[in-house]
C-alpha cells in the first residue's frame, strides 16, 4: 500500500541519519580512547560538520545526546543542533546542572529510556515540545554503544507537519478512511476530520490498524 510505503520510507530516512551519526560518534569515541583519554565535551565538536549537513525542513533537530556521567567535563551533556531556515544551524542550549531548579533531566525522556533499555529502533510522540520550538513533534532515536557499553543515543526531531505533509498525497488517494497512529493511537496524519490530528483512536467498527513494519506506528483503514 503507497501510504505504508510513505510512512516506512520516511522512518527509514530518518533512522538512516541518525546510524550515520551514530557511526560518526563510536568512531570518535575509539579514536580518543586510543589517544589514552577520556571523550570530553570539545570532543564532540567534531560531529558538528556532520549534524549540520543533515539538518533541513525534514531534520530540525539533531544529535548525541551523552549518558550521564560519560564526559568527566560534563556530567550531563547534549551536542544538539536546530535546523535555523533563516540563516545557520543554533546550538540548542538548556539547564544541566543538576542542583539548579530549572534542571532537564533528559533521562526521564522516552526517547532516551527506550534505547537505554535496547530498543533499537525508536520513535516518540507526537507532543508539544515547549522546550526546544513549541511544536507538534516526534523524536526519533537510537542507542549508541562504544567499548560495549551503553553511552548515550542519538536523535532526530521531525515536525508533525513536515510528517504529515509528506503523507497528504497518498492519503487523498486513498479510497476511503485512512489515518496513521502512534503506538498510543495517537493520530498523526489523516484523510478525514472524525479522525484529526491528535485525536486517539481505541479502535472503532469497521476500521482495523495494520502495524508499519518496526516503526511502532500503524496504518487506520476501512476494513
Amino acid at each position: 500500500m503507497l501510504i505504508i510505503d510513505r510512512v516506512t520510507g520516511l522512518a527509514d530516512r530518518v533512522f538512516a541519519t541518525l546510524a550515520e551519526v551514530r557511526a560518526a560518534t563510536v568512531a570518535l569515541a575509539a579514536t580518543v580512547s586510543a589517544e589514552g583519554r577520556d571523550l570530553r565535551a570539545a570532543d564532540l565538536a567534531r560531529l558538528r560538520p556532520l549534524l549540520y549537513r543533515n539538518l533541513g525542513p525534514l531534520v530540525v533537530g539533531l544529535g548525541f545526546v551523552a549518558l550521564p556521567g560519560l564526559l568527566p567535563d560534563a556530567p550531563w551533556y547534549l551536542e544538539w543542533w536546530q535546523y535555523d531556515p533563516e540563516g545557520p544551524p543554533g546550538q540548542f542550549r538548556v539547564e544541566l546542572d543538576p542542583a539548579h531548579p530549572a534542571f532537564y533531566d533528559y533521562t526521564r525522556w522516552d526517547w532516551f529510556a527506550a534505547p537505554r533499555e535496547g530498543v533499537e529502533r525508536s520513535l516518540c510522540g507526537p507532543y508539544v515540545d515547549y522546550l526546544c520550538t513549541d511544536e507538534y513533534s516526534l523524536t526519533f532515536s537510537m542507542p549508541v554503544h562504544a567499548g560495549g557499553a551503553f553511552v548515550g543515543v542519538v536523535a532526530a526531531d521531525v515536525f508533525v507537519r513536515s510528517f504529515e505533509n509528506h503523507l497528504l498525497p497518498a492519503l487523498k488517494d486513498a479510497p476511503s478512511t485512512a489515518f496513521v497512529t502512534n503506538a498510543a493511537g495517537r493520530v498523526i496524519a489523516s484523510n478525514t476530520a472524525r479522525w484529526s490530528g491528535g485525536s486517539v483512536f481505541r479502535g472503532a467498527p469497521g476500521l482495523v490498524a495494520v502495524p508499519v513494519g518496526a516503526t511502532g506506528l500503524s496504518l487506520v483503514v476501512a476494513e
